[in-house]
């Protein structure tokens, strides 16, 4: 049996009086490609946010590789292998491609290991090692995407939290960086937990799925049934 690498168990999390996760659990295996699909305000990069910390927890416990996440500072995660690509890439616009790869190796101190990381991106995305002395504002939305996931590889994470990596793309880039998605879990053996607006092409690239409505998972499934369930067809599938 696959070890459980993330194991989220009965969170829940507000915002004032707002409720935004309501006692929340799920587990990801190790190798897992899982994405995680609802309507917006459904609470999906809240989730994200409080395993590596961002938001507090109500209620509730996290643990990474068997390991308790509870008052764990958002950079210890880093370290022990926890990487963020938050929603809107949020990368650093007047700082290089190169510039952004080093702020992702901040915790990684020998210097030729994050030279090899940054070519290693530069092999991976290769648009990346052509505009590497270029300021990242004057990239395109599909490089910024690409940059912000080759910045989180550059920690070597284990568990990789991909936040609407789809959000505002043309559909050709869209199916580009699902590509490489699939491929870094698969050669890299990274574990992914994806949240994604476009349900069809989440479910389509992943092992399993999960469905959340107002803070609450109401469904969960191999990703082959939740495509085939008429529920999830009809709320988000446009049928």
């Amino acid at each position: 049996m696959t070890k459980s690498l993330l194991k989220i168990e009965n969170i829940s999390v507000a915002y004032g009086n707002i409720i935004a996760l309501r006692n929340v659990s799920l587990t990801v295996a190790e190798g897992e490609i899982v994405s995680l699909i609802g309507a917006n305000g459904a609470g999906k990069s809240t989730l994200l946010k409080s395993i590596v910390g961002l938001v507090p927890l109500s209620e509730g416990s996290i643990y990474y590789s068997d390991k308790n996440l509870a008052n764990l500072q958002t950079f210890k995660l880093a370290e022990m292998g926890i990487s963020l690509v938050p929603e809107g890439r949020r990368v650093f616009s007047d700082l290089t491609v190169e510039e952004n790869l080093d702020m992702g190796a901040f915790s990684v101190k020998d210097e030729k290991l994050i030279n090899k990381r940054k070519q290693d991106m530069y092999d991976f995305f290769p648009i990346l090692g052509v505009r590497r002395k270029q300021k990242t504002r004057f990239l395109s939305g599909g490089e910024q995407q690409m940059m912000a996931v080759a910045r989180a590889l550059m920690s070597n994470p284990n568990l990789l939290l991909l936040d609407e990596p789809g959000l505002g793309l043309a559909p050709l880039v869209i199916q580009d960086i699902f590509s490489k998605i699939k491929q870094i879990n698969k050669e890299n053996n990274v574990t992914i937990l994806l949240v994604e607006q476009n349900a069809l092409m989440a479910l389509r690239n992943s092992d399993r799925g999960f469905v959340m409505e107002n803070g609450n998972l109401v469904l969960e499934g191999d990703s082959v049934s939740l495509l085939n369930n008429q529920k999830v067809r009809n709320a988000y599938l446009g049928e």
